[in-house]
């Protein structure tokens, strides 16, 4: 039997920033995954301004911020109509704006730095059953070995088995909608330096900028496509996007579609067992929240098991967990009211508009977005 002091269940950016942290801070970590290689498309894309910052300490930040595009606001338009600037120039951080960066540049960047720190992930190594008691946990794989962990963090996503097999509850609900995302290049039409997310009767859609001279490219639909087109993006652009300067879609490189869930944990620790990104929650994509706030969740974690290991109270776990819920409870309340603003019907479209073009003109209302938005007001 294979023994160490945290076992990480998940390579995604959110398991391997949890294995990062605790290896950093010299502590013996495992961490599995049950694909045989990395992921090498990528549905998060945004790297906010907290996120940067919660992963200085660990050497990351540098290589992310120099392979990304720095993106200095965000924007909600209704077509050409600009209702509301978010500027994030003028926020108190060293890096004042969005970081437009591939998931699958993350991943590398985060498994580079645990290799560098001595650390390795075991793939593919499927988790199939999970027993704990009093002293740890112990983890059968799908090969018939098992593993003795002191804690056992589970980073394993929406489908989560950690999650399931300790019993927690995952309340919330589905989308009607499905989405549709793309990797593509375009010419003409989007303005420079921002993230857009169009209001249109027919639904979102959101255009930002990627490294590369690419574009990402995320809509609601009735129903996605299995993989988009250069036709069914340029509809969706010609639809929703601008009007005045239409938008050429000239290449899809990549897409995808899925069905979006705002589902939240009942609890992020069940003993031993502890969750961290979309483990424990999930939420519309509007605002660009969920791989950062997963992030986000690791580090905290990380640095809590960190504490417990070298003789600290396990009451920090506690701590994590209790405060963790909460934080996750207002981002998917956000995402879900841009995105519910963003679908509003025909006949609210006005006073839909109206009311926000008002708001946008007030300074409070855009620098309190852009404190929600980039994740400092979690600091």
């Amino acid at each position: 039997m294979i023994a160490t002091d945290v076992l990480v269940v998940g390579a995604g950016p959110v398991g391997l920033t949890a294995a990062v942290v605790l290896t950093q801070l010299g502590h013996d970590v495992v961490i599995v995954d049950g694909q045989a290689e990395g992921a090498n498309t990528s549905r998060a894309a945004v790297v906010h301004s907290r996120t940067l910052e919660l992963l200085e300490p660990y050497g990351v930040s540098r290589a992310l911020d120099a392979r990304g595009v720095h993106t200095p606001r965000f924007t909600i338009r209704d077509r050409d109509r600009l209702l509301v600037p978010v500027p994030f120039e003028g926020l108190p951080t060293r890096y004042p704006y969005t970081l437009m960066i591939s998931q699958a540049d993350t991943e590398a960047f985060l498994l580079a730095r645990l290799e560098e720190l001595g650390g390795k992930v075991l793939r593919p190594v499927q988790v199939t059953a999970i027993e704990q008691d009093g002293s740890g946990v112990t983890a059968t794989f799908g090969d018939g070995r098992t593993l003795r962990a002191s804690y056992l963090v589970g980073a394993d996503g929406m489908h989560s088995l950690v999650r399931e097999q300790s019993g927690i509850g995952f309340g919330g609900g589905t989308y009607a909608e499905s989405f549709t995302l793309a990797d593509v290049r375009l010419s003409g039409g989007v303005p420079d330096g921002e993230v857009i997310l169009y209001f249109s009767p027919d639904g979102l859609v959101v255009v930002a900028p990627l490294p590369d001279g690419l574009h990402r490219i995320v809509a609601t639909v009735d129903e996605a496509p299995r993989e988009p087109d250069v036709a069914f993006v340029q509809r969706l652009l010609d639809t929703r996007g601008p009007e005045a300067e239409p938008a050429v879609v000239k290449e899809v490189l990549w897409g995808s579609r899925f069905r979006v869930h705002h589902r939240i944990a009942d609890t992020y620790r069940h003993g031993r067992v502890l969750l961290a990104g979309d483990a424990a929650h999930v939420h519309s994509p509007a605002g660009g929240q969920g791989m950062n706030l997963g992030v986000e969740d690791a580090v905290k974690l990380g640095e809590a098991l960190a504490g417990v290991l070298a003789g600290g109270p396990d009451s920090l776990l506690d701590a994590y967990a209790g405060a963790r819920r909460p934080v996750a409870e207002k981002v998917v309340g956000l995402a879900s009211r841009l995105t519910s603003l963003a679908t509003a019907n025909a006949a609210l479209r006005p006073l839909r508009n109206a009311v926000l073009r008002f708001a946008g003109r007030l300074p409070v209302v855009r620098r309190r977005l852009a404190w929600q938005l980039s994740g400092l007001d979690r600091r």
